[in-house]
């Protein structure tokens, strides 16, 4: 017979311990600060949505965003010293980036703001902009080069920290683009190249500004990230449908130079219908229509929907500066 007063051996299970979810974001060369640190908050924000309050590990990396020393360049130290530490790191449980690995020393958030809008302090704005008035050569690399000849593709291939293919659609053979032409002012630094593949190599702007490229090329990846998958075998685009995501290019057909200038302003310059209302668009409807009919390439140069949209955004602002 048992003691009255013996313990019953308890058969409640124990609580097991909840699974984290792992997170990655590859700070691509192409993102800068202000749209790496908001797509940061996205991943977060959907992993909550998905998964709530499971707690949270964010493996961050950096593809190239080196300066002249071989460290990190702005961009890139920002989101690994300060961003991800100060303001990710909360809405976290663990994080992992090329400098350091950190715990969350306190209970992980999980109220993640809808949207994150980046702001500089008040006075210095300019300093990350592009000098509209002046439209000065804008690159990079801190230090100018003087090297005289093209780097290697390894060269730029080991820069980006990508194989033998476009930095857009994944595809190939490639082609050593200049991010500003070296008519423009732009050296033969591997940190001013981008290898593309002949088509999208005809669609890169031409133009003085290297931030604006880049924020091209990353317009661009998102606009025909479809066509990535075409070389993909099955199961992984069933997986990554299975995920939310989408594994066919999107057929925009034959676009008329104009439309698709101004599909390229709204998209990735982001005019409104009153941005185009204020420059009296019918009247450059009218002027692309005679170009287009009556007249060849002015200087040599061919048409690009990527310059133009460039060009007539930077005018905008340019006449919108002024009007103040």
């Amino acid at each position: 017979m048992p003691k009255k007063n013996a313990r019953r051996k308890s058969t409640r299970r124990q609580p097991t311990a909840v699974k984290p979810i792992a997170l990655y974001h590859d700070m691509a060369v192409y993102e800068n600060f202000e749209r790496c640190a908001p797509r940061i908050f996205e991943v977060i924000a959907k992993a909550q949505e998905a998964k709530p309050n499971v707690p949270r590990i964010l493996y961050f990396d950096v593809q190239g965003h080196r300066n002249s020393e071989n460290g990190y360049d702005r961009d890139a130290w920002e989101m690994i010293k300060y961003f991800l530490l100060d303001v990710a790191l909360p809405y976290l449980a663990e994080l992992h980036t090329p400098m350091y690995a950190a715990k969350n020393p306190r209970r992980q958030i999980n109220d993640v703001p809808a949207e994150m809008r980046i702001g500089y302090p008040e006075g210095e704005e300019r300093e990350f902009w592009y000098d509209i008035e002046s439209l000065p050569l804008r690159t990079r690399e801190a230090k100018g080069s003087s090297r005289k000849t093209y780097p290697t593709k390894r060269a730029i291939m080991d820069y980006l920290g990508i194989g033998e293919e476009c930095l857009i659609c994944w595809d190939s053979p490639v082609e050593r683009a200049h991010v500003v032409p070296a008519s423009l002012g732009g050296s033969m630094d591997v940190r001013n190249f981008a290898l593309l593949c002949v088509d999208h190599h005809k669609q890169a702007p031409d133009i003085a500004d290297a931030e604006s490229f880049w924020a091209w090329v990353d317009y661009a990846e998102q606009r025909d990230s479809g066509s990535k998958w075409l070389r993909v075998p099955e199961e992984v685009k069933l997986w990554v449908k299975a995920h939310g995501g989408r594994t066919e290019p999107v057929d925009r057909g034959e676009m008329e130079f104009l439309a698709a200038v101004q599909f390229e302003l709204r998209h990735l310059h982001g005019w409104s219908e009153d941005d185009f209302a204020a420059v009296s668009w019918e009247f450059m409807e009218e002027y692309h229509r005679v170009l287009d009919a009556a007249t060849g390439r002015h200087f040599a140069v061919e048409k690009k929907v990527s310059t133009h949209a460039w060009a007539y955004h930077v005018a905008r602002l340019r006449l919108a500066d002024r009007s103040v």
